[in-house]
């Protein structure tokens, strides 16, 4: 990503971020798989799916957590402009604990909230505590969620998440786990080693599921 220092940069480079997403978009195709539809819930999931929150419905009602930082001002806008809503904190962990207080609003305020869960900084693929806490104070449930495609258009750029990203004409899932309730009395550790073992098998599973979705056509019956 490249490095800005001011706004009119951010304006003018997430202008073009945005332009070639909606370019792509016409040659993308998500299916959804098992969405328990629950609201309001968090969706959990990888930083090198982040994506895949194109695929799921409601966005007029999702709330997606950015980092401040300079990159995550371009991702921010891009976001808002395909129609969903960002929280944001200020930098430093007064600002964790400034996005947790607005999730936590949200949320009980009816509406949901996506977080990648091993962000922003890594390690990848382990799921950090910020949202069991989130969940357990809210009183939602998580639902973890795994963008999936055997495509070879589906690319693996080369940064420390190994981010994914159709490029050209891709098709796709989104896997969703059953939803984790995290009680009042649960063992914050032990929910969050839940949520670990649940996208772990939804890793698992996703190739068996993306076979399920393609035998029965529901891409074509899309279009």
């Amino acid at each position: 990503m490249v490095r800005l220092s001011d706004k009119s940069n951010v304006v003018k480079t997430s202008h073009l971020v945005f332009r070639v997403l909606k370019f792509q978009e016409l040659f993308t195709k998500i299916v959804e798989v098992n969405n328990p539809d629950k609201m309001p819930c968090i969706y959990a999931m990888w930083h090198a799916h982040q994506f895949c929150v194109h695929g799921i419905r409601h966005r007029e009602k999702l709330h997606v957590l950015v980092s401040r930082s300079r990159d995550g001002e371009i991702i921010a806008d891009v976001v808002e402009r395909w129609g969903f809503k960002t929280v944001r904190g200020s930098k430093g962990k007064k600002g964790a604990v400034e996005a947790t207080m607005q999730m936590i609003s949200i949320l009980k305020s009816g509406e949901n909230c996506a977080m990648m869960v091993d962000g922003p900084k890594g390690p990848a693929k382990v799921v950090k505590d910020g949202v069991i806490k989130i969940a357990k104070m809210a009183g939602v449930p998580i639902v973890p969620v795994y963008w999936y495609s055997k495509n070879f258009t589906f690319a693996k750029f080369p940064s420390w998440d190994e981010m994914r990203c159709p490029i050209f004409k891709t098709n796709l899932i989104n896997l969703y786990g059953d939803p984790i309730y995290v009680s009042q009395d649960e063992d914050e550790e032990e929910a969050r080693i839940k949520l670990q073992k649940s996208l772990e098998e939804l890793e698992k599973n996703a190739p068996k599921a993306f076979d399920e979705v393609y035998k029965f056509g529901i891409w074509q019956r899309r279009k």
